[in-house]
């Protein structure tokens, strides 16, 4: 399946540490207090990667490195979220919850505790395996 543009929506595996970061949703109201990866929309003629960068600006206030894709799941027909792994291109910035109403550095042993939307709870186990990598790996 071809899907692009609108059909397309990004979202970050943003990494720090062992720790990965997790948003929850304050609307609309029938999503709100769920979490999910930061992340949004592809407009026409953008690509994913700067869809993500431009998203991730707009919510959290940082710009980050966009690195590869680790996963994609299907939302609708013909409607994809794809995730990337993605890292703060400022190691000593913050992330601030500017459209979200709460951010969190979540670990591995962490991630079941969150009400994820389904899209994101989808992601877990690889998000898992992510975060394990990064600890035994010193980060």
């Amino acid at each position: 399946m071809r899907v692009t543009g609108r059909d397309v929506v990004v979202g970050a595996a943003l990494v720090r540490g062992a720790r990965v970061l997790a948003a929850r949703r304050s609307h609309p109201a029938s999503l709100a207090g769920y979490w999910e990866l930061p992340g949004g929309r592809v407009e026409p003629g953008e690509s994913d990667g700067d869809a993500l960068r431009r998203e991730l600006l707009e919510e959290l206030g940082c710009a980050v490195l966009v690195e590869h894709r680790i996963a994609q799941v299907e939302l609708a027909p013909g409607r994809v979220l794809r995730v990337y792994a993605a890292s703060l291109a400022d190691p000593a910035g913050e992330p601030c919850a500017v459209e979200h109403g709460e951010i969190r550095w979540v670990p591995a042993e962490g991630l079941g505790g969150l009400a994820w939307l389904p899209a994101d709870r989808e992601l877990l186990p690889e998000l898992r395996r992510m975060l394990t990598r990064a600890g035994a790996a010193g980060g």
